[in-house]
């Protein structure tokens, strides 16, 4: 498709394109040579007069401010463009709002409503932040059950606060299709994250019980609002999605948070009781799941340079969470001599800065022996991603050498023997550096997840319900939605220890997630939709 920014010439010819948001563009052809005088001198050229010449002179003046007013145009609109080949998928309203197989109302309207008024139940005064069990959770919860419930769906919360809403279908005793995403969210968080799985499902479920038939559906079809995936509160990534899964410990009920209150005890106080015991009935039997399919934004900026709303997913990164405690000789900053410190905080920045070397460097630190292969090598050049996104030191005063500096360490890379050998290589190295200045270093991994491998057979129809959703949107379209490897972890890591897996990328805008910056085109919840639908009338 033509670069609809370029402003190009050729037969001696201007060629403005002025894109409009839409399929629908006009282009303009300014003459460089063309004159009205032109036009008429077959009829001044026998008989020119003062009348005559008045006249040309003021049409020719009319022309050039037709002119003027085109170019106008063509510059006021240039701005919405995009250079991206399939920058025709940002929708006119105008083209679509006619169509009412497109069900704007439920699949935009409300569902941007819906986001709108999720991202407003916080834990906080002025950003967004829900993290497992708290106050905000439960009322997002409880929004979340009464539009389950508008959509014909019964409704449960589970044991570990997971909320469920369900439609059997012609065979309840069919296997089941699961959708889901989480509810909670980081601190400081966007809208998007989590909510536009769990809105867009009971948006197309909706359309479903209101056109009438939804009752027609082959197999039953469960949404799932899982309680945490975000692992903020007690560092234990996919607490909801695992117990589902039945690979989630039993020791994870005594993970405690910073306030010292267990997940047992956090669960307690919202009157969910849970024991060893029926943790693990909370497991789903893997006889009674045909699949798990989830709808998420994609969190990078792959889809918005393709112009694409929407994306199919092909795998997911596998992740591993350290906690690094540094333990040295505390001590009063003015009087203990550089020489003799034993100072954890400086330990922690060159165990920092190493690990900085290490992922962006691998092969430096790597060697093809039996924790690493060439293939993972490769791999880990492209895919290998490290971060320390939280610190603390005690007794963290500015007068005192600390006693004890923690950090956090989240490493993500698609190859999973490749991330067990960085992990090796950087265990290694942090405890030869803190031995060098004489401090103590302990590593515990918090969270493990292997990468995942989606489904094929789910992927193509995800696919296809992409490209029919795109294309009752925007007609005719020449390409499908493109295929995306997911660095961030989602719900559908754990629930692949249960069933196949599928997910659906929606476009977001820079790439930007985990941060109130977080932001979906209306139209693009829309595609999602309309997506998610197009995937559910496959069911019928």
């Amino acid at each position: 498709m033509e670069d609809a920014s370029i402003l190009r010439t050729h037969d001696k010819k201007k060629h403005t394109h002025i894109p409009f948001i839409g399929r629908l563009s006009v282009s303009v052809s300014i003459s460089n040579s063309f004159s009205f005088s032109a036009l008429l001198r077959p009829f001044y050229a026998s008989s020119f007069s003062h009348f005559n010449f008045i006249f040309i002179t003021i049409m020719n003046t009319l022309y050039s401010f037709i002119q003027f007013k085109y170019l106008l145009l063509s510059l006021l609109l240039l701005p919405l463009s995009t250079s991206s080949s399939a920058s025709a998928y940002i929708f006119s309203d105008g083209e679509i709002s006619s169509r009412n197989d497109l069900f704007r109302e439920i699949l935009r309207d409300e569902a941007v409503a819906r986001l709108n008024e999720l991202g407003k139940v916080s834990d906080a005064d002025g950003y967004l932040e829900r993290t497992f069990m708290s106050p905000a959770s439960l009322r997002a919860g409880n929004l979340i059950r009464g539009w389950m419930e508008d959509a014909g769906l019964r409704t449960w919360v589970d044991q570990l606060g997971n909320l469920h809403g369900r439609v059997e279908g012609m065979n309840a005793s069919a296997e089941a299709l699961l959708i889901g995403s989480h509810l909670d969210t980081v601190v400081d968080a966007g809208i998007f994250d989590g909510s536009l799985g769990i809105i867009s499902a009971l948006s197309a479920l909706k359309v479903l019980n209101v056109n009438g038939t939804m009752g027609k559906l082959r197999r039953p079809i469960e949404v799932i609002a899982f309680s945490d995936e975000e692992g903020v509160r007690f560092h234990s990534t996919f607490l909801g999605s695992a117990a589902l899964a039945g690979v989630l410990p039993v020791t994870a009920l005594q993970i405690s948070d910073k306030s010292g209150v267990t997940v047992q005890d956090a669960l307690k106080e919202n009157s969910l009781e849970i024991t060893e015991e029926n943790l693990l009935q909370l497991k789903y039997d893997p006889g009674s799941v045909w699949g798990y399919v989830e709808v998420h934004i994609e969190q990078g900026p792959v889809l918005e340079w393709l112009g694409f709303p929407l994306g199919v997913v092909k795998g997911i990164a596998g992740q591993t969470r350290l906690k690094v405690t540094v333990r040295g000789s505390q001590g009063h900053a003015g009087t203990v001599p550089m020489s003799m410190r034993q100072d954890p905080m400086v330990a922690a920045a060159e165990l920092i800065v190493l690990l900085e070397s290490i992922c962006k460097n691998p092969k430096d630190f790597l060697s093809y022996d039996g924790h690493c292969n060439d293939i993972s090598l490769e791999s880990l050049s492209s895919s290998l991603v490290c971060t320390v996104g939280e610190i603390s030191t005690w007794p963290s005063a500015s007068n005192v050498i600390p006693g004890q500096v923690t950090f956090t360490v989240d490493l993500r890379a698609i190859d999973d023997m490749g991330r067990e050998a960085v992990i090796y290589e950087l265990s290694n190295q942090m405890y030869k550096i803190c031995e060098r200045r004489s401090v103590s270093c302990i590593i515990n991994r918090k969270h493990d997840a292997n990468a995942v491998v989606c489904d094929s057979e789910l992927t193509s129809q995800l696919k296809s319900a992409a490209y029919s959703a795109l294309k009752k949107m925007a007609g005719d379209i020449q390409d499908e939605a493109p295929a995306l490897m997911s660095g961030a972890g989602h719900d559908a890591m754990a629930m692949s220890h249960l069933t196949k897996v599928g997910m659906l990328f929606v476009r977001c805008r820079g790439g930007v997630s985990h941060s109130p910056a977080e932001h979906v085109l209306d139209e693009d919840v829309w595609a999602a939709g309309l997506a998610i639908l197009a995937f559910l009338e496959t069911q019928l």
